[in-house]
């Protein structure tokens, strides 16, 4: 069993991640953290405990940050809705998260085995920020670290125009974490619009599993999918979960290895990935980019955890 501890700012996306996560065969997942993000914090830890219980799992789910390091909250809820389910009419509150804060639990679970734990991060980066800053170990102890953030080797933005909304809601975070040592693995928001878009055909092929978890996924996706076809993509697209697929599955990918760095300024420079593809800066390759991962794939992987 390969073991996981996973960081949400838990909207539709993250909850589809977590699925794949949580109902595969071979993943053990330790932990879940909440960070503020998409939604508020305490929407976001509202939503991982229900898709914890939804997929029958028993794993412990800790709030972390409710607001960036070094900045006010600017949430994603025009994207994902007010709960950042989709307004889909989900029982999502009332359940109580476990005692413990997100960056104490992060280092500990590290810490206490060295080597062994593939930390996935799939929304802003404060809480393990936070962590680094506690416990800056943490960069040698963890085995893999894989990121759904930035947008730097095909572009656009989804926030701005070079900046993905991970890294643009807490760029000093972001840079913290790019800066740790971490053996860190960023799944961009450009990899999932080239791969994991859900179209007309692939919803359809969604829509036939029929399953409450492939039910699930469609209804919280509701919103997204109206935000992102109103704005030009062929469907709602699935970077929380193309990331997951990754670390779960990092065989198939293309990567480069190459220096990259958080922009933390305001305007059209915050959050924007800065990656020196030429090594004219200087720095040494700090980070393993995915420059692609086959929509075949990945959609292979995601049918196989909502029929689970």
């Amino acid at each position: 069993m390969r073991r996981f501890l996973i960081d949400t700012d838990t909207a539709s996306d993250d909850a589809v991640a977590l699925v794949m996560a949580l109902r595969h065969a071979d993943i053990d997942v330790e932990a879940i953290t909440v960070v503020s993000g998409n939604v508020g914090l305490d929407q976001a830890v509202q939503n991982a405990l229900y898709t914890v219980e939804l997929c029958g799992a028993d794993v412990p789910v800790y709030a972390g940050a409710a607001t960036p390091m070094m900045r006010a909250l600017e949430t994603a809820e025009y994207v994902h809705g007010k709960d950042g389910m989709g307004d889909a009419s989900y029982p999502l509150s009332g359940r109580a998260p476990t005692a413990g804060r997100g960056a104490q639990v992060i280092a500990e679970t590290i810490l206490n085995a060295p080597g062994e734990i593939t930390l996935v991060t799939l929304g802003p980066l404060t809480n393990v920020a936070t962590t680094v800053l506690l416990a800056p170990e943490i960069a040698d102890a963890v085995d893999r670290v894989v990121v759904m953030g930035g947008t730097g080797v095909h572009g656009p933005g989804n926030v701005s125009a070079m900046a993905e909304y991970n890294f643009w809601a807490d760029p000093e975070a972001a840079a913290v974490v790019a800066r740790a040592g971490f053996p860190i693995e960023f799944v961009g928001w450009d990899v999932s619009i080239a791969s994991a878009v859900v179209d007309a055909d692939r919803h359809a092929a969604l829509t036939a599993l029929d399953t409450p978890l492939s039910r699930f996924a469609l209804d919280i996706a509701q919103a997204v999918r109206r935000f992102a076809i109103d704005n030009g993509l062929a469907g709602d697209d699935l970077p929380d979960p193309i990331a997951m697929a990754h670390a779960i599955d990092p065989s198939v990918a293309t990567t480069s290895r190459l220096h990259v760095d958080v922009m933390v300024g305001d305007g059209p420079q915050r959050g924007v990935m800065e990656v020196d593809r030429l090594g004219f800066g200087g720095g040494e390759p700090n980070v393993e980019i995915v420059t692609h991962y086959p929509s075949d794939h990945f959609f292979s992987m995601l049918h196989a955890a909502l029929l689970s």
